[in-house]
Parts: C-alpha cells; structure tokens; sequence
C-alpha cells in the first residue's frame, strides 16, 4: 500500500472513544520497547508519528491512526514492563482484553516479538489468549538488521517453537530501519481488509 494520507485519530480508554466509521482495524501488540512503534512508523513512511520512548511503557491507552482513509492501527499499550505497577497493568490488561473480544472491526492482531531473543512468556500468553479467543494473528519478528541473514531461519523457527505457532499463522521478519518485511506486512494486512 502506497501511504499518503495518515491520521493519529486519538489515544483512548473507552469503547464508547473509538471510531465509529467501521473501517477495518489492526492492532499491534508487542511487550514494551520492542518496536511497535518503529513498525508503524515504517509502515506509514512517516519518521515520527508514532513516538518512540526511551522509556518502555509509555503508551497507556489504544491509540488509533487512520490510514488512507482504509484501515486503522491500533497501538495497545505494551505489555512486561516492571515499573508500571501492578494496577496499572491489570487496567491496561482489562481495556486491552475488552478491545480485542468486543471489536467487530478487529480484523488481525500483529504481534510484534524481537528476533534476536526468544519470545517472552508475555509474548506465549498473548498468542495463546489470541488463539483461544479465535483472533487471527500475524507475528512480526523485528529488528532482522541486528542479526546475520543467514541466521533468519534458525531464529524464526525458534519463534514458531516457544509460541507453538499454528502452521497457518503468518510469521515473517522485518526491519524497521532498512524496509525489509514492509511488503510483506503490507500483503498480509491488505489480504484480510
């Protein structure tokens, strides 16, 4: 998809927030500092419209960016981060939840997990919720510059392993910071509007 048009709608909490003009909608999810951000920035061609944090946990609430009048992302809050506390997580926990079940124009959640590290068991909770609720997912290893090509392989399987990734869920690589992956993401995204 060629991305001219962006629009960041608004960060909220609410269902009763949320747009009501039924486009179709992806969110992503990734714990903290794994490049949510970063993928959606790339995504769109834009260099800062997400905001990228030093500081992990920095989104709090879903925000909506409105894409060429199509579709929207949805960034969620990123999970694992050790110095939210514990009420804070389960708030975010509950509206995250709540988005994902009552969303009829969820039409994908991409799961964002770093390539170089094996996923979390935040990441194995979230594609199991996923699974078990019958949300489609689509997982994207990030930052496959960081690592050797000829290592791709070996780390995707590792991905698919610690997830137990059903064999028909998309996983493929990306690089926000060289464009590799965005084709792909974009084919994925397009097929299921």
């Amino acid at each position: 998809m060629k991305v001219h048009n962006v629009e960041m709608i608004g960060s909220f909490v609410r269902e009763e927030q949320f747009p009501e003009d039924g486009l179709p909608e992806f969110a992503l999810a990734g714990r903290s500092n794994v490049g949510k951000s970063s993928f959606i920035n790339r995504m769109i061609g834009r260099k800062a419209m997400a905001r990228i944090s030093s500081k992990p946990g920095k989104t709090q609430q879903l925000n909506f960016y409105r894409i060429e009048e199509q579709l929207y992302f949805v960034d969620v809050p990123g999970y694992g981060y050790a110095k939210v506390s514990k009420t804070e997580r389960a708030a975010w926990g509950k509206m995250i939840e709540k988005y994902f079940m009552g969303r009829e124009q969820l039409r994908a959640v991409v799961l964002i997990v770093d390539i170089r590290h094996n996923p979390t068991n935040d990441d194995q909770m979230m594609y199991d919720f996923l699974k078990h609720y019958n949300i489609p997912v689509i997982v994207v290893a990030t930052k496959a510059d960081k690592i050797p090509k000829g290592k791709w392989d070996k780390h995707k399987k590792n991905v698919r392993e610690v997830l137990e990734m059903e064999k028909e869920d998309p996983l493929f690589v990306f690089s926000s910071e060289k464009g590799l992956g965005f084709e792909q993401a974009w084919a994925e995204i397009e097929g299921r509007m």
